[in-house]
């Protein structure tokens, strides 16, 4: 009986690592509450096209995407990654509120940029946090299990948001403007009790002795990093805002209480997946779940590109859910195994700051091939699909040819990133 609780992964796990995920937990009940419907907000209440929806998707997460950098590399630079964390989740919770008095799409993209101002501050630290409290056989469980409680936070904020919905207005409306605004003050109450619960239950102990600040260079996180980046990196400029999946199925005729109910089993599938997706990259190598997990993603958006109606959008987000729980925290798990731990919060602030700038242009691009500009229509609502469908074929070609070195041969031994 021993045996087994020796054997059991889970009851190995470093107190920081289930801190760090109930937090996360929380925060995304807040943020998923009100991100999901924010684009049926803009497009149904304040009338705003796709191409703008696009840009604002993109410029929100692109502003946080410098931080991540620095963010990350501050952390290295102080050996410390908690209270960053915890600064970066309180300017998040601080921004909820202002949505409740959002008026025009200007108002909207101001405050979601601040939103994502303290997500570029907390994401790096907070995922070297996970890293530094994990050994090399348990990276895949670790951020495996913060993914799907962070999911599962999102399960039940879509949840909470769906019988917002469901009790406020009728269930084949448009989402009106006073439910947005509902959800809007109930989110802030789960928004928080993240603050509070990483700030307390988070101890983080500093190592001793003293470190040289890592300087800011590519070369010094290795060629494992540049060409892992520039696989990823194909792969996300096709992976334009989730913002686009939900129009698309407004579009193919669905409403706003069955977007939100699709959308808490697409989490669920996730949240059920990501912790056993880690435990067999762990076994089986990284590399073989991204690129099963990007082969899914093609043939979904392929799927969106050629959906007719909505029971074929609700099959193809829940296999969404799938694709999210094979390569998302697998990634950040591949990441970890590829540079040294005296740079890691660089590497993650680096990763994430990468994605979250091509992030502007993947959802720039989306909406342009769906809407166009000016005088030209665009392709229509399949375009950005198809678009995406390929790109991730690239990706997959060359995450199948490329070797990486061993991470003793790779020079990551001195600086940091950019």
């Amino acid at each position: 009986m021993n045996e087994t609780k020796k054997k059991n992964p889970l009851r190995e796990l470093h107190p920081n690592i289930w801190a760090v995920s109930l937090t996360s937990f929380l925060m995304d009940i807040s943020s998923e509450m009100v991100i999901n419907i924010l684009p049926l907000f803009l497009a149904s209440v304040l009338g705003v096209k796709t191409n703008i929806i696009g840009i604002i998707e993109g410029v929100a997460e692109a502003t946080s995407s410098v931080l991540k950098v620095f963010s990350g590399w501050l952390s290295d630079k102080l050996r410390s990654r908690k209270w960053l964390a915890v600064i970066g989740y309180g300017i998040s919770a601080l921004a909820k509120p202002f949505f409740f008095f959002a008026s025009t799409w200007e108002a909207v993209a101001a405050i979601r940029w601040i939103d994502r101002v303290g997500k570029g501050v907390r994401t790096a630290p907070r995922d070297a946090l996970v890293a530094d409290n994990v050994s090399l056989e348990q990276r895949g469980l670790a951020f495996g299990l913060h993914r799907a409680a962070d999911t599962a936070g999102a399960m039940l904020g879509i949840l909470i948001a769906a019988f917002v919905v469901w009790k406020l207005q009728a269930a084949g409306s448009s989402l009106q403007e006073s439910t947005f605004r509902t959800i809007v003050l109930i989110s802030i109450i789960p928004a928080t009790l993240a603050v509070i619960s990483l700030a307390v239950m988070t101890k983080e102990k500093k190592p001793e002795g003293t470190a040289k600040a890592p300087k800011i260079t590519f070369k010094g996180l290795g060629r494992n990093f540049l060409f892992f980046m520039i696989i990823v990196g194909i792969f996300d400029l096709g992976n334009s805002s989730d913002a686009f999946l939900v129009l698309r199925a407004q579009e193919r005729g669905m409403n706003a209480l069955n977007i939100l109910l699709m959308l808490a089993v697409f989490n669920l599938i996730y949240t059920l997946v990501s912790t056993p997706a880690g435990m067999i990259s762990d076994k089986i190598g990284r590399k073989k779940l991204i690129i099963g997990g990007w082969a899914m993603y093609a043939l979904i958006y392929l799927g969106f590109a050629l959906a007719k109606n909505v029971t074929q959008i609700w099959l193809l987000y829940l296999a969404y859910g799938l694709y999210y729980g094979m390569a998302y925290g697998t990634s950040k798990a591949m990441l970890s195994d590829l540079v040294s731990a005296k740079v890691r919060g660089t590497a993650f602030g680096t990763y994430n700051a990468i994605l979250g700038i091509l992030d502007f242009p993947a959802s720039l691009i989306a909406g342009l091939l769906w809407s166009g500009i000016g005088s030209w229509k665009g392709f229509g609502p399949s375009a950005p699909f198809l678009f995406g469908a390929g790109l991730a074929a690239i990706a997959i070609m060359l995450m199948i040819l490329w070797k990486p070195a061993p991470l003793s041969e790779d020079p990551v031994e001195g600086a940091a990133v950019i």
